[in-house]
């Protein structure tokens, strides 16, 4: 039965995912269970969606009342629950330089970026109406910012850009983490995007240097300056905003993955300086803001937003690194760890393939996703415990350890 449900699967959906032959069908918290009923600890969560873990009753209990009542609007009318998520999330900016934003909601992190794009064009449009070249749009090495075509045009990977030329005009990149390179940053960029973590290219983290010269050069060119937290926001690394773990604020926000917990919406927090140049048919979304995903995106605010919550995840995220940490003593297969909150990645020795330690940890019950730069990303749900930790590092050691000797005795 499995094979023939694997088979139809394989036969019917376009082949864009190269997927092992598990079919899950339900979890519970950091756990998956498959057709076969084994179950898995889950390291993925969706690739840093799932935060408040799978099969949680008090959404389940949302999504069902919410459901009953209205599931769509379109945005032709108010709902009672996209203001309301809206204005909590300005709430908790307050302070900053987006104390007084708004936000668009849509349905992805790919449409938060491509909103957010828009948007810088349309300011750098407004406010300087004399400077037609001001279109350029910066990113950097390493970054991940979508597929679509504008997003991929930031997106720096020849993997994902080259079957798709020509990309979109205006788009450059410069090297993470280079104050020298920001330099070229020049009055014809309209805007900067960056992940303060970035997350597909393999866990980097930006220093505090390169993240404050990137502040002060946009604000010598008048470029904008957005940040990408839609893997790296909202709880991943113990801070609410992943800017908060730096003295820079951004312009623009983008966010996206965890905010309902599985179902889609995305956003973009547009300061106040911006917003006032963006009119009404600007630019839209016929799902996004939706009752039900607003409504559940509320509930996820307000239990990831709390300080108990956070300061939780930023004690276990540090127990997760330390115990990277500590495999990366003993096993010679691991180069280097990094990490903040939980959002940790170890990069493997050069010629040592992810795919066999993410395969080898499949076998034994873990889920584990590979990243840019020979990486392994671990991005659990934020409820995960430090005995469930505890059962990861166990399988990972014993992983290594067959790597190596597989390894030794050239096998793949």
């Amino acid at each position: 039965m499995l094979k023939r449900t694997v088979r139809k699967y394989s036969t019917k959906l376009l082949p864009l995912y190269g997927r092992p032959a598990n079919v899950f069908t339900h979890g519970q918290g950091c756990y998956l269970v498959d057709k076969n009923e084994k179950k898995f600890l889950d390291f993925t969560a969706g690739i840093a969606v799932n935060a408040l873990g799978h099969g949680d009753l008090q959404i389940a209990e949302i999504i069902h009342d919410q459901a009953k009542k209205l599931i769509h609007l379109s945005n032709l009318y108010h709902n009672e629950y996209a203001e309301g998520l809206a204005e909590m999330m300005v709430d908790s900016l307050q302070g900053t330089s987006l104390n007084d934003s708004q936000v668009f909601f849509c349905n992805s992190g790919t449409e938060a970026n491509e909103g957010a794009f828009k948007f810088a064009r349309k300011y750098a449009r407004t406010v300087y109406p004399n400077e037609p070249t001001r279109f350029k749009i910066v990113s950097f090495k390493n970054a991940f910012h979508g597929r679509t075509l504008a997003a991929l045009s930031a997106t720096p990977n020849k993997k994902y850009q080259t079957p798709f030329f020509p990309l979109m005009q205006g788009f450059y990149t410069l090297d993470f983490n280079n104050v020298d390179s920001l330099s070229e940053i020049d009055k014809d960029v309209c805007a900067v995007i960056v992940e303060p973590i970035q997350g597909e290219g393999g866990i980097n983290i930006a220093t505090d240097e390169f993240m404050t010269a990137l502040r002060e050069r946009c604000d010598e060119t008048g470029a904008l300056l957005i940040f990408d937290e839609i893997q790296c926001g909202m709880g991943r690394t113990g801070k609410l905003f992943g800017f908060q773990n730096y003295n820079v604020e951004p312009d623009l926000l983008t966010m996206a993955k965890p905010m309902a917990n599985g179902l889609p919406l995305g956003a973009v927090v547009v300061g106040n300086r911006v917003a006032k140049t963006i009119s009404p048919g600007d630019h839209g979304t016929t799902f996004g803001g939706s009752p039900l995903a607003t409504r559940v995106g509320q509930h996820v605010w307000k239990r990831i937003s709390d300080p108990n919550f956070l300061s939780n995840v930023s004690k276990i995220g540090e127990f997760l690194y330390q115990e990277c940490a500590n495999l990366a003593k003993v096993s010679p297969l691991i180069q280097s760890v990094r990490g903040k909150g939980l959002m940790v990645g170890f990069t493997l020795r050069e010629n040592v393939p992810t795919s066999m330690f993410v395969d080898l940890c499949l076998e034994r019950g873990v889920l584990v996703v590979s990243a840019g730069n020979n990486t392994i990303r671990l991005v659990p749900p934020l409820i995960m415990t430090e005995e469930e930790i505890k059962k990861g590092i166990v399988v990972f050691e014993r992983v290594l350890t067959i790597m190596e000797g597989r390894i030794a005795s050239g096998k793949k």
